[in-house]
């Protein structure tokens, strides 16, 4: 017996396999310390030769590799394009940043090399696997090209970054005049205008006419993550985040001009205005979800009843050859009453659920979007139409004009369907009014009361039953305002549109995001759509590629996208600080922290601050 008791004291004693494998990371991390500017311009340097080589050994069966990579096609090396010139700026970036002293360069040369790691790795893994084998991205003679070379430029990066230790991120706090604030929105919302439109367009549609569109996109959203980790880890996004909620009001508006624009760019065709509608109606259904779930805390499992509820109204009173009513009421009336409708059976829904919460709760809300399912299946009340479904719903028109057809502004032809894409933009900026309004009232606050702590709130003299039931209710009637609008884009209605699985992906969306945030809500609907879109060249490994994307969001931004400022503060690790103030001259610069570190306190004020 004392043998085996002092077994396991000496067990506890002796460290464990992480503890020394993490000793002996940070004692050969140390040694490197020595030499961290020369990793750094090596592996700029590789980072840029590799954009300089070429790719491919041979054409693949579909085809040369995009952006003439091919050794067989490489006749400019020093006209890149595509990913090759991605990786080209990647590496005079992370030359002349290693050269030059700035704010969080350590941490801007990681975003950088793991941009790098991420464009090489999904092209060179690509034409492996399309060329069988390792042969396809090296020379007949065992030379290394592009995909190899880049990579260890990338992994040169990350190193160098990492090795002297990473310094905490900056925070700008600079106030310049209005008008020069404004002009910076302008130009920031400007860009992300573009931003969108390219990743939306990147790679094209798929298909025949474009067989390597899948692995273009993923290039492509690589080399964007590498760039927005670059500019996050500057502090330039914390910073134009902060005036932007100065100048709140006028970003509301830049933004969303900036969202009707869209049409004019290259997302601005038929197929796209399309993806963007559909994205709308998601990220509408979602805000709505976002009120019961991100701030009252009720996990509703069964949330695409309502917007199917709202779906199946709108068709029968829009004038449906198929409807039973045949009743044809104008498009705002019937959005309002399938508002009113879905709102009725959010409260009804909200009703018995005041004595079950958790998982419990879950399991009734579920089953409530089963039943929906099942009656919408079996025609009950022959309002749904049953396997059938209610087609032949009329497009919205106005002065004339389908929604359906394409728009002419002057000597401008703008594609079929933007007017739907505009109408939707309006609903959702409708929706965000709504939910910014109650998230800042007292009921806001007495939802997220409830979220925290129900039976705290009860004490405090928050009447918890009526005010779980008005988050039902008002999530619901603003799900049932998007399903009116889906109803009129599809032109069809069916219950195969409103199973489990779509409340699962509302959920996701809301969590992806962020809990309790307006863009956080419309970022995880975008990516939940647009992603198995542009990954469906992957066929079989779509779904799995999908999978990856979500569990390394979820796993290196576990508080959402957007986080909530309060959830933001949470989550702030405390090992090391999250932000430092940038130690430049100028208007608004502060001094640096004291050799001590920030407080956890302080730390968490950073945050909130951000």
């Amino acid at each position: 017996m004392y043998g085996s008791a002092a077994t396991r004291v000496s067990t506890l004693d002796k460290p464990s396999k992480s503890v020394v494998s993490r000793a002996v990371l940070r004692s050969w991390l140390a040694q490197l310390a020595r030499f961290v500017t020369a990793l750094r311009i090596t592996g700029g340097v590789f980072t840029l030769v590799g954009a300089l080589l070429p790719w491919a050994t041979f054409v693949l069966n579909n085809g040369p590799y995009p952006e003439k990579s091919t050794l067989a096609f490489f006749a400019a090396p020093i006209a890149v394009t595509g990913f090759r010139m991605h990786l080209a700026e990647f590496g005079v970036a992370a030359i002349v940043i290693a050269l030059v002293r700035v704010p969080g360069r350590e941490r801007i040369l990681r975003a950088i090399g793991w941009g790098v790691v991420a464009v090489a790795v999904v092209n060179g893994l690509y034409i492996t696997v399309e060329g069988g084998g390792l042969g396809a991205i090296t020379a007949g003679s065992g030379v290394a090209f592009g995909a190899v070379v880049a990579l260890i430029g990338g992994v040169l990066l990350i190193l160098g970054a990492t090795a002297g230790g990473l310094s905490p991120v900056p925070v700008w706090r600079w106030r310049l005049n209005r008008y020069v604030e404004w002009l910076i929105l302008l130009v920031t919302f400007g860009l992300l205008l573009l931003l969108v439109s390219a990743v939306l367009t990147s790679g094209g549609q798929g298909g025949a006419a474009n067989v390597y569109a899948g692995a273009v996109f993923l290039s492509f959203l690589g080399a964007v993550g590498g760039l927005l980790g670059a500019l996050h880890a500057s502090g330039v996004v914390t910073w134009i985040g902060a005036v932007s909620e100065r100048r709140r009001v006028f970003s509301v508006i830049v933004l969303l001009i900036a969202a009707l624009l869209l049409p004019l760019t290259g997302a601005g065709t038929e197929y796209w205005m399309t993806v963007a509608a559909n994205i709308g109606v998601y990220a509408a259904t979602a805000i709505g979800l976002n009120i019961v779930v991100g701030l009252a805390g009720l996990l509703d499992m069964g949330y695409v009843a309502f917007l199917g509820i709202g779906a199946f109204v709108a068709a029968n009173f829009s004038g449906a050859a198929a409807s039973r009513i045949g009743i044809q009421l104008p498009f705002p009336l019937v959005m309002v009453i399938a508002a009113v409708v879905a709102g009725i059976f959010g409260a009804i829904v909200g009703s018995p659920t005041l004595r079950v919460r958790g998982d419990y709760l879950a399991i009734v809300t579920l089953a409530f979007g089963e039943i929906f399912v099942r009656s919408a299946q079996n025609n009950i009340g022959g309002l749904t139409g049953g396997a059938n479904a209610i087609p032949g719903i009329p497009p919205v028109s106005l002065f004339g004009t389908d929604f359906n057809d394409s728009v002419q502004i002057g000597g401008l032809e703008l594609a079929p369907g933007v007017l739907y894409y505009v109408l939707i933009v309006f609903i959702v900026a409708a929706v965000m009014l709504v939910f910014a309004n109650l998230k800042n009232s007292r009921l806001g606050r007495a939802w997220i009361a409830i979220r925290e702590d129900e039976d705290a709130a009860r004490a405090m003299g928050i009447r918890t039953g009526p005010i779980k039931i008005l988050a039902f209710m008002i999530g619901a009637t603003l799900a049932g305002f998007a399903g009116a609008f889906f109803a009129h884009k599809t032109a069809n209605v069916s219950y195969d549109s409103f199973q489990f699985l779509e409340s699962v992906t509302l959920l996701a969306a809301v969590i992806l995001g962020g809990m309790g945030t307006i863009p956080g809500a419309v970022l995880g609907a975008s990516i939940l759509f647009v992603l198995p879109e542009k990954l469906r060249e992957f066929s079989d490994y779509r779904l799995l590629l999908f999978g990856i994307a979500l569990i390394l969001i979820m796993r290196f931004r576990p508080q959402g996208l957007v986080p909530d400022r309060h959830r933001r503060a949470e989550l702030v690790p405390v090992s090391e600080p999250a932000t430092m103030p940038v130690p430049t001259a100028g208007p608004g610069a502060t001094r640096q922290p004291s050799a001590g570190g920030p407080s956890d306190r302080q730390m968490i004020r950073s945050v909130d601050r951000g």
